[in-house]
């Protein structure tokens, strides 16, 4: 995740010789789809490197090309065609065919159905980025804040880019409101609420018994999204009998107030906890965000996990309890 690798065109000339030089022998059947695919976007996007401003949007390119049948048809489903030809700019991360065909069989069918509309749009969301983000600039990231509002993963070295589990096989197709990189996997955001990733996790057993106590786990089922510093097991362990005090039912409004004090509006990801040094929690308090003998650090307690992403939000944890003044 941290490693740098290639920067810039000497980036785009190794996926590119790393694609075409795997396309012979016994896998030229199998790469075949995919140099044809490279090579027509390469006609789709003549006009920018005759130096001319392309003319067709993103959608219009996808449709041009001839290789991005299944991810147009999942844009309309999903109500997101006007927004892909809207001004933007907008970097998209775009599955060809074959990378939707590798998702289980009857997934592609069952997404497209209109009860399946919010799933859809959340997962086509997560491959798209505000702004018009080019290879160079991607190499030198280590995620990227999607529309979705999830982190993808974004990996660099001397074997390629990939993202999440996808690899980077065509970057660059520049369009009239933002550009196109080509990826051979279709990348999944989380499906899961911060409840159950929390529950996934393991770690957090106290956590839950304390919202459920507190009529709270609803709230961090719902839509959100919501920022959860969330204590480990360990961390509740240290406050010693206090937990079971806190758990008593004369005691919920009091034990209410103490896990508000541990979530926050929205989706507040590390850098920008750090850069606000603060952040205004749902129990009006505020809990400082800083950094002390190189650890990060919410109150006097050490985060020890950052961006772990949830449906509705996302979680840092952390090894202490923070207590409201």
């Amino acid at each position: 995740m941290n490693s740098k690798g290639m920067t810039g065109i000497a980036a785009l000339v190794m996926i590119a010789g790393s694609a075409f030089g795997q396309c012979s022998g016994s896998k030229a059947s199998a790469c075949s789809g995919e140099a044809e695919m490279v090579a027509t976007m390469s006609v789709v996007s003549n006009d920018h490197h005759n130096g001319h401003a392309p003319t067709q949007d993103i959608v219009q390119t996808a449709v041009s090309a001839g290789s991005f049948k299944t991810l147009v048809a999942a844009v309309q489903a999903a109500g997101l065609v006007e927004t892909l030809k809207g001004d933007g700019p907008f970097t998209v991360f775009a599955p060809t065919d074959e990378a939707f065909a590798k998702l289980p069989k009857g997934t592609v069918e069952n997404l497209l159905k209109p009860e399946n509309k919010k799933t859809l749009q959340a997962i086509l969301t997560y491959h798209v980025v505000s702004g018009k983000v080019t290879a160079d600039k991607v190499v030198g990231l280590k995620n990227a804040k999607t529309v979705n509002g999830q982190l993808v993963d974004i990996t660099a070295n001397s074997k390629g880019v990939k993202l999440d589990n996808a690899n980077v096989v065509k970057t660059d197709i520049m369009t009239s409101n933002g550009v196109i990189h080509v990826i051979d996997r279709v990348i999944m955001p989380s499906t899961k609420n911060i409840v159950e990733t929390a529950d996934e996790a393991g770690s957090f057993g106290t956590l839950l018994a304390a919202a459920k106590a507190a009529g709270l786990a609803g709230v961090l089922s719902g839509d959100g999204p919501f920022t959860v510093f969330a204590p480990t097991d360990e961390a509740f362990q240290a406050l010693g009998g206090t937990v079971n005090e806190l758990l008593k039912p004369e005691n919920k409004h009091k034990l209410q107030e103490i896990l508000k004090y541990h979530v926050v509006k929205g989706r507040v990801f590390a850098r920008d906890a750090v850069t606000a040094g603060s952040a205004k929690t749902l129990e009006g308090g505020t809990v400082q965000i800083g950094i002390e003998g190189g650890r990060l650090t919410a109150n006097n307690a050490q985060i020890l996990m950052t961006d772990i992403d949830a449906s509705n939000g996302v979680i840092h944890v952390i090894d202490g309890v923070l207590l409201p003044e």
